[in-house]
């Protein structure tokens, strides 16, 4: 997997985002997750994953540049593979811990809140949440849907009304994350967290998660082919084509 360092550490695995600079979310990486998660939960001998980004940065979120340059195709190949992939880790049966390095915004904290234990860096510049507004883009239903399971309808539509992005002590009095912690710190926590996880009986755990979280399983459940059409057809709205690409351009200066 070219988007992805998967080590694994005795009875547990670490999946590390390794998608260029800023690790931006495009098709290589959702299928990449997509494939891991499958296929860690297949592998008798990880009995959990922690996801990881490198230090600084978990993600920047979508790939911006190559959402502006897909035709239609392309758009819903990205969006069908993303949702395929947030399927695919809410269903993973094992702990799951994500080590959130950095910033790790839009999409990016979508994937972090299909984790069942989040940790998180201190740092100004680290942020987690939904920041679609600022270009005035529609949040797909799945990724809107995650964010208002975790938060509440209430909260989120108001952090979203205002564009809001948390830093990790802030995420952590909303409950985006669990702990929050200085960022060389990240990474051992969620060592430790995972190992307190696998001293669980692991059958016991995995029937427990299922139970705990029928509203998430719900989310990721939907029908993804018709998702993915409601996605591409806002795409194609020409006040959002135009916006991405300023946007684009604004990234360039």
């Amino acid at each position: 997997m070219n988007t992805l360092k998967i080590e694994r550490k005795g009875n547990y695995a670490i999946v590390e985002l390794n998608n260029g600079k800023v690790n931006a979310i495009n098709a290589n990486l959702v299928k990449d997750l997509h494939t891991a998660f499958s296929d860690l939960e297949k592998e008798e001998t990880v009995k959990g994953v922690i996801l990881a980004g490198r230090p600084g940065c978990f993600s920047a979120g979508m790939d911006v540049a190559a959402m502006t340059s897909a035709d239609l195709e392309g758009t819903k190949d990205l969006w069908r593979s993303y949702m395929m992939a947030l399927r695919a880790i809410v269903h993973f049966s094992k702990p799951l811990v994500c080590a959130i390095t950095g910033y790790a915004p839009a999409g990016a904290t979508i994937l972090t809140l299909c984790c069942d234990y989040r940790i998180m860096a201190k740092g100004a510049k680290h942020r987690v949440g939904m920041h679609e507004f600022k270009m005035s883009m529609i949040i797909p239903r799945m990724l809107a849907d995650v964010y208002a399971y975790q938060l509440g309808e209430q909260v989120a539509w108001e952090a979203v009304q205002n564009a809001r992005l948390y830093n990790s002590d802030e995420a952590l009095k909303v409950g985006l994350v669990h702990e929050s912690v200085e960022e060389a710190e990240v990474l051992p926590r969620a060592e430790a967290q995972m190992q307190k996880m696998l001293n669980v009986y692991l059958p016991t755990y995995q029937v427990s998660k299922q139970m705990f979280r029928q509203g998430l399983l719900k989310v990721v459940n939907q029908d993804i082919e018709a998702l993915t059409e409601e996605v591409a057809e806002g795409w194609k709205d020409p006040f959002t084509q135009q916006t991405m690409k300023m946007f684009l351009a604004s990234l360039k200066k």
